[in-house]
């Protein structure tokens, strides 16, 4: 009989808050705030590209099984879009393809032009996203130079604001983007440069919002290191959200202990306020009446709940 691996870490849960810092990728991110926290299982909730900052929510632990729905969520972002230079990537960590003058542009010309991209729109992802193809990311495609048919998809721009422009050869905006899931801003950056007969691309992306979590409530890497010198994982713990603040947003139900237990077990249970309350094929939370969150469910056809994801006690 082989020997039992030893696991590293300790079986911490939460959502961690990030503000990430540019020029790290979002993994890279992720294993060290999973060795500072010393946690024996982590997940991101969606990759913001090296040059991006701000707010990148890790869950640790249980939380991991609800990463999802913040992958899912709404999210905002500052964003600086730089005209008369087009990159590879649609950003500045791209090599330059074309460049020629913005000095025509103006203020009221860039607000104008915005205006077709705010509400429902249709959009191509980058070649340089983490789309797969044939499962494959699309980025790693790209770098060899191989490019792929991509089909439009929809997403919804709630929030487009114009913050400030500051005009020249180079020209440059500042915006603020609030928009659906899988909305790519440096599409956002390269379709506003093509309306505007310059190019454009992203050269300062910062996340300001990611599903119920915003950028007041982030800790930095440096933060964090600092903190944990000279402690131990445990002693940061108060820094984590608690694991059901990934699905805050959703509908919050709580069944008696003696229902609870069948929950637990992974068996549908009555909820008459769930049914009451909500609609079929709904995704709510579940509380212990007066105790802790149990996990997730779907409100059935029949008045029963059937959990989706459960919290394992350990």
């Amino acid at each position: 009989m082989g020997r039992r691996r030893r696991q590293r870490g300790r079986p911490v849960s939460g959502v961690f808050l990030l503000n990430k810092p540019s020029g790290m990728s979002s993994n890279d991110a992720l294993q060290r705030v999973k060795y500072l926290m010393f946690a024996d299982k982590a997940g991101h909730t969606g990759s913001l590209d090296p040059l991006a900052t701000g707010v990148l929510p890790i869950c640790l632990g249980e939380a991991t099984k609800f990463s999802h729905f913040l992958l899912d969520s709404d999210k905002g972002y500052r964003a600086t879009f730089r005209f008369g230079i087009q990159t590879e990537t649609g950003d500045s960590d791209g090599d330059i393809v074309a460049q020629q003058s913005a000095a025509k542009l103006t203020k009221k010309m860039v607000e104008k032009a915005i205006e077709p991209f705010r509400g429902d729109i249709m959009q191509v992802p980058s070649m340089y996203s983490a789309l797969k193809h044939n499962g494959e990311p699309l980025y790693k495609l790209a770098r060899q130079g191989i490019t792929v048919e991509r089909e439009a998809r929809p997403c919804t721009i709630f929030q487009y604001d114009f913050l400030d422009f500051r005009s020249g050869e180079i020209a440059e905006a500042d915006v603020f983007v609030h928009c659906t899931k899988g909305t790519y801003i440096r599409t956002l950056a390269e379709d506003l440069g093509e309306a505007l007969g310059v190019g454009a691309h992203v050269s300062m992306l910062h996340r300001t919002q990611a599903g119920p979590f915003f950028e007041e409530d982030t800790t930095s890497l440096a933060e964090l290191e600092q903190l944990r010198e000279g402690k131990r994982g445990e002693d940061m713990d108060y820094l984590l959200k608690p694991t059901e603040a990934a699905v805050d947003d959703l509908p919050g139900f709580d069944l008696s202990e003696d229902v609870a237990f069948y929950f637990k077990k992974g068996q549908p249970v009555i909820c008459p306020q769930a049914y009451r309350d909500g609609e079929e094929g709904d995704i709510v939370r579940i509380f212990l009446e007066d105790g802790p969150f149990l996990g997730v469910a779907e409100i059935l056809d029949d008045g029963m709940v059937a959990p989706r994801r459960l919290i394992v006690e350990r």
